[in-house]
């Protein structure tokens, strides 16, 4: 259809295909590269355009949408690309660092880059209401904007390049932390006989409530993990770039190093493919989960 939006989208993981699959349900064209092919099946069924090659999805398109797994790939994908007058939207949660040399890259590449990290995860990409946090150029983050918004109502710009990775890192932190706190105050509760509605009934009139904890407490009931979001990997390779960035901007980081450790631990085990609450199983008493 002529004027179609067209963008090219690079990775379709759980949060990169859900972005696509909103983004062909508002009515954009969709040309989708991934690393294995057979995950592209699902949105080219939904009428996206399936490219064996990173080049090939970004031919013709208005913009391109970065859903990597880490810097490196991304790096690694971009540069199998011309990037000449490409406008990159990099959606991956990756080192700030990494963010600000790849605005570099593509510039000297003749491309505009803007990075746009998300919270929230495939529920909320589907609905619209992803949190979608950019930095990097203003007038950049203005073209993006009519795209942006079929994402998130109110995308917010947030300085200039690195800014918006190291808010999302801050955030992801808190998920980790969080769930860290709750697991480990369940499990006492738990072993000491207290009824779990007691201790949820107080801490929900308290200060120190969180909804997250009403929204993981099934799972961590039943222990039951499947069907992630947001796996236990992924938050493990979050919290570790924090932690570097933290130790970058000279914070003494030594209270979150026990819960780096203790994912660390978790890494290659069936954990790792799990929804992150699965962080519950690492805190209990026993090592079942090894």
């Amino acid at each position: 259809m002529a004027g179609t939006v067209t963008v090219a989208l690079l990775g379709t993981g759980l949060l990169g295909a859900a972005i696509g699959q909103r983004l062909l349900e508002q009515g954009l064209g969709v040309q989708a590269w991934n690393r294995s092919p057979e995950r592209l099946g699902a949105l080219a069924a939904l009428g996206a355009i399936g490219c064996r090659e990173p080049q090939q999805a970004l031919e013709g398109c208005d913009w391109v949408i970065t859903v990597l797994s880490d810097g490196a790939a991304t790096r690694s994908v971009l540069q199998r690309c011309d990037l000449q007058d490409q406008r990159v939207l990099q959606m991956g949660t990756i080192a700030p660092a990494e963010s600000r040399e790849l605005g570099t890259v593509i510039g000297a590449a003749g491309g505009d880059y803007l990075e746009v990290p998300v919270l929230g995860s495939r529920p909320e990409a589907l609905s619209g209401s992803l949190q979608v946090m950019a930095a990097g150029p203003a007038a950049l983050f203005e073209q993006a904007l009519p795209l942006l918004k079929r994402l998130d109502p109110e995308p917010r710009l947030l300085g200039p390049l690195g800014a918006a990775l190291e808010t999302k890192l801050a955030l992801n932190q808190l998920i980790a932390s969080l769930t860290h706190a709750f697991s480990l105050s369940l499990h006492l509760v738990q072993s000491s006989g207290v009824e779990v509605e007691h201790f949820m009934e107080l801490l929900r009139g308290s200060a120190l409530y969180a909804p997250t904890f009403d929204k993981k407490l099934p799972r961590l009931l039943a222990d039951n993990y499947d069907q992630p979001n947001f796996p236990t990997a992924h938050l493990r390779k979050d919290l570790l770039l924090f932690l570097a960035a933290a130790r970058q901007r000279g914070l003494d980081t030594r209270g979150l190093r026990g819960l780096a450790e203790l994912l660390s631990a978790a890494e290659g085990s069936a954990i790792d493919g799990l929804d992150y609450s699965a962080l519950h199983r690492l805190t209990a008493k026993t090592a079942a989960w090894s």
